[in-house]
């Protein structure tokens, strides 16, 4: 039975990251409730829901226009995010989805215009950006500890995941590729330390045309690669500060720091935008070396779904103004089509989707 005094949270989509959702959602968050799952294989929607103590497995359709939802979580496949966002809200819900908001950049667009005009409240991963981790950065770049900030570096940096994952092959599909797949980790971290992105350029190749799995069950099979696999983007931001960011399948081996951002007065050592925690290092100019500093913030452990609960808490308040927006998720994937369309076009991508920064948590947050 469902309680009143909760959102309702209704999840289309079972596969590997539903886990971590549910387990937050269901056993972490007094203020929220999963009351149904949905999946294309309703074995494994039943699954899901036995193990997180889900009441009800519908059908997609039942679930959008269930009245016991009113948020949709959508964890579908990136080609399906669209579509899928859409209908809920043409359904009247809410909807919250995983990274990234679309693949197609006007698909992107048209949906946070549908929500506004519909007064719904859409949102999206990643929340990590929530965790104690980068939400003690942004305490310290906001009270001024490193200066006034002048740049910033970011990097993702592997050899792809075909040689482990065991269905590897959307990697490399429209949709794929390192920039889609672990940029919005790290765009979303630099825009909420440092605000939105006025220009953007940026160079893309796809350095293999095929990539071979090495991992069963489909060990052997050739996967022609449609993406850039390597893109090297720079952003000029708002504020005046430049950042750079590589995103890469290419690369063996490498020893470059996750985030850091470089003020007037030291560097900032941001932990990895994939993760919750630590470690926060900082390095003042007259300092000897980097030190390590406590986590002023909640949330240190995997807690993938504080930014579902955030926004189940501005719709009980009646606020907009929840931190994983719609506008945030779109400012991220105007970026990342801004590096690919600044590679073919030779020439800067202006940026014309703006956000309101998030504001930081308070260290008493819990939801």
């Amino acid at each position: 039975m469902t309680r009143t005094d909760r959102t309702r949270i209704g999840v289309v989509g079972c596969g590997n990251i539903s886990g971590i959702y549910l387990e937050t959602l269901q056993q972490r968050f007094d203020t929220v409730e999963v009351t149904a799952v949905a999946d294309l294989m309703p074995e494994r929607a039943r699954a899901q829901a036995d193990r997180y103590g889900v009441p009800r497995v519908l059908d997609t359709d039942a679930l959008l226009s269930d009245p016991q939802v009113d948020i949709v979580l959508n964890l579908t496949t990136p080609l399906q995010h669209a579509d899928l966002c859409r209908r809920a809200l043409l359904a009247g819900k809410h909807v919250y989805v995983e990274k990234p908001l679309s693949v197609d950049l006007e698909e992107g667009r048209a949906l946070v215009a549908l929500a506004e005009e519909k007064g719904l409240l859409i949102g999206g991963a990643p929340d990590t950006f929530l965790g104690a981790g980068i939400q003690t950065c942004l305490d310290l770049v906001q009270q001024g500890t490193i200066g006034r900030p002048i740049g910033a570096t970011a990097f993702m940096t592997c050899h792809g995941h075909e040689g482990w994952h065991p269905d590897p092959e959307f990697y490399y599909q429209v949709g794929g590729g390192p920039m889609f797949d672990m940029g919005p980790y790290y765009l979303t971290a630099l825009f909420a330390l440092l605000g939105p992105a006025r220009r953007v350029t940026g160079s893309a190749v796809r350095s293999f045309p095929e990539r071979v799995i090495g991992s069963a069950p489909k060990r052997g099979k050739v996967i022609p690669v449609e993406v850039p696999t390597h893109v090297a983007g720079i952003l000029d931001l708002e504020s005046g500060a430049v950042a750079t960011i590589l995103t890469s399948f290419d690369v063996w081996h490498a020893e470059l720091p996750r985030i850091e951002i470089y003020g007037s007065e030291g560097t900032l050592s941001v932990p990895d935008p994939n993760s919750f925690g630590g470690p926060v290092r900082l390095r003042l100019a007259g300092d000897d070396a980097f030190r390590t500093l406590p986590l002023a913030r909640p949330f240190e452990a995997n807690s993938r779904g504080v930014g579902v609960a955030d926004m189940a808490r501005a719709l009980r308040e009646g606020r907009q103004d929840h931190r994983a927006s719609g506008r945030l998720a779109f400012h991220v994937l105007e970026a990342m089509h801004g590096f690919h369309l600044a590679s073919a076009s030779g020439r800067h991508h202006e940026m014309a989707s703006r956000f309101v920064p998030p504001a930081p948590l308070s260290p008493a947050d819990t939801f």
